[in-house]
């Protein structure tokens, strides 16, 4: 059976515009791109926020961490500047903002970050909220963030990026943890991928998604 590859935009098409920003979203949806790949945070007063980083200084004009700044003063950050100067002023997103502005364009990739308590829960509530359940999947290199989603809300899907860290080596327990746990999709990093493994984890039920690439 042939099967689809579908593209996904890492961060948006954080290639061509400052990671997961607007801009970034836009421009992947103008490229064709069904499916964005984002990352959340838990800001200082328990706001959501779309940021790949756990500190500001690589892309905001902040500094220190996402979650020792309420969102009034994240949202007072440049996110833009740094990825060029005709990207000036573009603002973080949360993630209540980007449901309600993407969620009818594109199905959404959100992996979670960070080691807020909850952060889990919170993530899956605001996808129920806003009845995204059916355009939303939720990824992370860390299993207990998904484990507690399983638990939380079954009836969001899971997928798991493997193996944690660069250089790190396939295990088939992955393949039997993931079965374990009722994830959806396991998505291994780029350069391990091969015929024969995407063969065997289609034939145990998962989606494919490649990382890395």
């Amino acid at each position: 059976m042939q099967r689809k590859i579908t593209n996904i935009a890492h961060r948006g098409a954080s290639s061509y515009a400052p990671e997961n920003t607007r801009a970034a979203f836009d421009m992947a949806i103008n490229m064709g791109v069904k499916h964005i790949e984002l990352d959340v945070h838990s800001s200082k007063d328990d706001r959501l926020v779309v940021i790949h980083d756990d500190t500001l200084n690589r892309t905001t004009n902040g500094n220190g961490k996402v979650n020792d700044h309420t969102l009034k003063e994240l949202k007072a950050l440049d996110a833009g500047s740094w990825f060029g100067h005709k990207y000036s002023g573009e603002k973080l997103c949360t993630l209540k903002e980007i449901l309600v502005e993407y969620k009818s364009a594109v199905y959404l990739h959100v992996e979670i970050k960070g080691n807020t308590p909850n952060l889990a829960q919170k993530t899956c509530d605001m996808i129920r909220d806003f009845n995204a359940i059916e355009k939303t999947i939720i990824t992370s290199f860390w299993k207990p963030w998904l484990i507690e989603t399983r638990k939380y809300a079954p009836e969001i899907k899971t997928g798991w990026l493997v193996p944690m860290g660069p250089g790190s080596e396939w295990n088939d327990s992955i393949i039997s943890d993931s079965l374990n746990h009722g994830f959806n999709q396991i998505c291994p990093r780029a350069d391990l991928v091969t015929a024969p493994l995407v063969t065997n984890l289609h034939d145990n039920g998962f989606e494919v998604r490649c990382h890395g690439v």
